[in-house]
């Protein structure tokens, strides 16, 4: 019998943050993928035995060429992708050193206020996890 487990996708990803340098205020990074033609917070699929967290920080690294320091696991979400259900955890994570290249998969970066993410955001399902930063980062 096969484990419903191993039919779920499992992806990871962040949701990244800084402070502006400009006027201190909380900026949130969105990623435009051209395939999907929407704005989401970077994420990806795991690789085969990756651990999540490792796959979530990869996945910021190349989708937004920034370094990134983990914070606390936010909520995953779960929906169907290709007809098959996907799992994606995520976490709060601070950008670190790095610059933005666009490539095939990612070709447009944006940092952005909260009120704005989250308009911008395509999925409703991305837009709550904006609500669970601000949660996290009120806790710390």
């Amino acid at each position: 019998m096969t484990d419903p487990d191993d039919l779920t996708v499992q992806a990871a990803g962040c949701v990244l943050w800084r402070r502006s340098t400009v006027a201190g205020e909380l900026e949130i990074c969105l990623v435009h993928r051209p395939k999907y033609d929407d704005w989401s917070h970077p994420k990806g699929k795991l690789k085969r035995g990756e651990d999540a967290l490792v796959g979530a920080l990869r996945e910021v690294a190349e989708e937004t060429g920034h370094h990134a320091r983990p914070g606390a696991e936010l909520p995953a979400t779960h929906y169907e992708a290709d007809g098959r259900p996907k799992r994606v955890r995520y976490w709060a994570a601070e950008a670190g050193p790095g610059a933005f290249a666009p490539n095939a998969e990612v070709d447009r970066l944006l940092w952005l206020s909260p009120r704005d993410a989250r308009l911008r955001l395509t999925q409703p399902r991305d837009r709550e996890l904006v609500d669970a930063l601000l949660d996290a980062l009120h806790r710390t």
